[in-house]
């Protein structure tokens, strides 16, 4: 299943051209393929598509996502609190790395894997679209609800 997002806040433009966001020009917007209460920007894209995409997910404390999977690779870089990360098929906080601001994670293709915050957490994702989520248990996914 494709992510669902709101419009690219940045336009596509041509690969000679630049594009420069501060953080004030993004547009934070509830994350339909998660849990109720992760907002989430697209600062590149379209996500639907095999071009570059970067997407920025803002977790709230105390909030937990289940084990998924995307179809391409996914590099994570943690821009603020402690995302906790786990590589597996099902969910279990015993098992996950805390990864501070600053970390950068490298998920492989269809490799499940699920987190959980303490504190809130920023996180920027960036790889080659399409960008879908794939929940390994169907019924974790909060569009089948």
């Amino acid at each position: 299943m494709m992510l669902t997002l709101g419009a690219c806040i940045i336009p596509v433009i041509g690969a000679d051209d630049h594009v420069m966001v501060t953080p004030d020009d993004l547009k934070w917007e509830d994350m339909p393929s998660f849990p109720p209460g992760v907002k989430g920007t697209v600062i590149e894209g379209p996500l639907d598509q095999a071009t570059p995409f970067i997407i920025r997910f803002k977790f709230p404390a105390d909030y937990q996502f289940s084990p998924h999977w995307h179809p391409g690779i996914e590099h994570i870089t943690v821009l603020s609190g402690t995302l906790h990360l786990g590589i597996a098929d099902k969910l279990d906080v015993a098992k996950t790395k805390a990864l501070p601001t600053g970390s950068v994670v490298i998920v492989q293709p269809t490799m499940p894997h699920f987190g959980w915050t303490k504190e809130e957490t920023v996180v920027q994702v960036h790889g080659i679209g399409p960008f879908a989520i794939t929940y390994v248990n169907p019924a974790d996914d909060p569009r089948n609800k």
